[in-house]
């Protein structure tokens, strides 16, 4: 045992020898290379030589070449590299570990390889130098978790420096699609018609008397609409009514109209800003068959008799309220132009013709207000609020519609339709108030 401790002591002077020679030879090569670079830095500078200039540069290609190949080399290697995982301890955050420390101070050799022991010694000799970079401790770490023990064999792992791209599939020619552009249709149709009748008997021993009566209602609106979804609308509306009654009492007339009605709205509108649209419009409006009363013989309108038509310009809203359920437009026309025509010379007088003109112009402002409200999925509401002054004249029209739908084919019919117009004759009870209702019940389409 002495013989060892004298050998190890000698050892241990020799070493630091062999460092500090080591670091003599080194200093001696730095010191040589210094002064053939200045040396070289003094000669005086001459002239290249072309042909020595390309012969470096195709030597640099070759070495380029060299090293490209042998960086392939070395990545095919690496890829079937067999690694030793017990280096880790080197290139983990510096941690202070038992073993090498025991090797170090065990009085017996310790177990373990070539590899193990080199680790050891490297990472004590960094533990005696620079204390300051140990960051953790075996201790610590078995505290928090444990400290893999099969780190002192080899492990084999295979290293990917980079994936291996699949070949890119092969892809088809392109081959020609034949594309249709179809032109957008601005245009919009639709319709809705009814068919409907009432009924009423009572016997000639009713005690609250009364009388048989018979009557039909027929109805057709058309739409045909151009929106081009940008600024302009284009509006196409034509209301077609027509309505027979017959009764016994009336022995002058076998029908008569109760309901008649022929108009016809057009409006050109240009969006002014969000739902406010610059609008021209034209309204004409007369009446299918003649005017009859009961037990007289005398026509009260007929067809062209009167016709009315009126041009405005002015402002239209187009309302959307109650998440779409309310939807309509209102007219301003500020501007508007009035002209009727009577083509029986017996009434020319009574629509205000004066003298025997047939015609009649006046200037003037209107609204025009319509609207539709579904109520339910079953119940509507359409309302038309029409106002027309040439301001020595009033006239003032609302229609309303309720209809229920029963089914899809069948609907029942509620009209009130009140009316001021004070170019007619006044009446002792309503002076120039004018009201009509009507309520049916029948076939009903839309499309």
């Amino acid at each position: 045992m002495n013989s060892a401790l004298r050998i190890k002591n000698y050892l241990v002077p020799l070493q630091a020898i062999m460092k500090y020679m080591y670091i003599f030879i080194l200093a001696l090569a730095l010191l040589s290379t210094t002064t053939s670079s200045a040396q070289r830095k003094t000669k005086k500078a001459v002239e290249p030589d072309t042909a020595l200039v390309v012969k470096n540069y195709i030597d640099s290609l070759n070495v380029l070449r060299h090293r490209l190949d042998s960086l392939q080399q070395v990545n095919t290697a690496l890829r079937n590299e067999v690694t030793d995982g017990r280096y880790f301890r080197l290139f983990v955050p510096t941690t202070f570990y038992h073993s090498g420390a025991r090797r170090q101070l065990s009085l017996s050799p310790v177990e373990g390889d070539e590899v193990t022991a080199a680790v050891d010694e490297a990472l004590m000799g960094l533990y005696l130098r620079r204390p300051d970079l140990v960051q953790n401790d075996e201790t610590h770490l078995k505290k928090v978790g444990t400290v893999r023990e099969d780190v002192n064999r080899e492990m084999t792992q295979q290293v990917e420096l980079v994936d291996i791209v699949a070949p890119a599939p092969v892809e088809e020619a392109a081959v020609p699609v034949a594309i249709v552009v179809k032109k957008p249709n601005f245009w919009k149709f639709k319709g809705d018609g009814y068919l409907q009748f009432l009924q009423n008997y009572v016997s000639d021993n009713w005690y609250k008397g009364g009388e048989n009566s018979y009557s039909a209602v027929a109805a057709a609106n058309l739409e045909l609409t151009y929106n081009d979804k940008d600024r302009i609308i284009f509006d196409n509306k034509l209301e077609m009514k027509l309505g027979f009654l017959t009764s016994p009492t009336d022995t002058v007339n076998k029908f008569k109209t109760n309901n008649d009605q022929l108009r016809f709205t057009s409006k050109l509108g240009l969006q002014a800003h969000k739902q406010w649209y610059y609008t021209l419009q034209l309204l004409a409006y007369t009446q299918f068959a003649k005017g009859l009363k009961a037990n007289d013989r005398f026509v009260y309108s007929d067809f062209f008799s009167p016709f009315d038509l009126n041009v405005g310009i002015g402002m239209e809203y187009k309302v959307k309220a109650f998440d779409g359920r309310l939807t309509g437009t209102l007219n301003f026309l500020p501007f508007s132009f009035n002209l009727r025509y009577v083509g029986r010379e017996a009434l020319i007088s009574k629509y205000g013709m004066r003298g025997d003109h047939h015609t009649m112009e006046d200037f003037g402002s209107q609204f025009t207000g319509d609207l539709k409200w579904q109520i339910i999925n079953q119940l509507s509401w359409k309302s038309r609020f029409y106002l027309n002054t040439t301001y020595h004249r009033l006239l003032l029209e609302w229609e309303n519609q309720f209809e229920l739908k029963v089914t899809k084919y069948i609907s029942a019919n509620l009209f009130l339709y009140p009316r001021f117009d004070d170019s007619t004759e006044y009446d002792d009870n309503l002076g120039h108030l004018q009201f009509m209702e009507w309520s049916s019940i029948g076939l009903s389409y839309s499309f």
